[in-house]
């Protein structure tokens, strides 16, 4: 089974050296060859974990259906940027401090980067459980502490969080 896997990888981690480089000589064949099969080598679980369990599938038709969430979130900030581009009086630039209830790395990270991906907002720090969010406007500020993409990335990961306001909230 990790046999498996491990062909598994290498032939996905060879597909994209050979997408990306866009160079189908040998020497970089060879490489992408080389550098993937060594890849595969030692991080195939990272890829398919040990064993796939039922929970894993359900994590992942979750982040399927977070992701379109995601999008519109991006598209409305991106509207909301343009309505400021129109009207910079209402720019009103800020950091925000808050803590997360959240307490898996991974979830932390998603939910950083799913913060940076939606205009207005920047994710600057990250210290344990507090995060610093530069956020461009009022409204880019209260959607980001309302704790609606918090609580959408707790049940990606099945973490289970109070649905109450979020605690130590402020600005810097």
């Amino acid at each position: 089974m990790a046999r498996a896997r491990r062909l598994w990888a290498f032939v996905i981690l060879l597909a994209f050296w050979l997408v990306f480089s866009g160079y189908l000589d040998p020497l970089h064949v060879g490489l992408g060859i080389l550098c993937s099969a060594l890849v595969a080598a030692f991080s195939h679980d990272l890829l398919f974990p040990d064993p796939p369990s039922s929970h894993t599938a359900r994590t992942m038709w979750r982040l399927a259906t977070f992701i379109p969430w995601l999008i519109w979130q991006v598209v409305d900030a991106n509207l909301h940027v343009v309505y400021l581009v129109f009207r910079p009086s209402q720019i009103r630039p800020r950091v925000i401090r808050f803590r997360t209830r959240l307490t898996h790395d991974s979830s932390k990270l998603l939910f950083g980067n799913s913060i940076t991906l939606t205009p207005g907002t920047v994710t600057m720090d990250i210290e344990e459980d507090e995060y610093f969010v530069h956020a461009i406007s009022e409204k880019a500020a209260s959607d980001t502490l309302s704790g609606d993409m918090e609580r959408r990335v707790a049940h990606v990961f099945s973490e289970p969080i109070d649905p109450g306001p979020q605690p130590d909230a402020g600005e810097e």
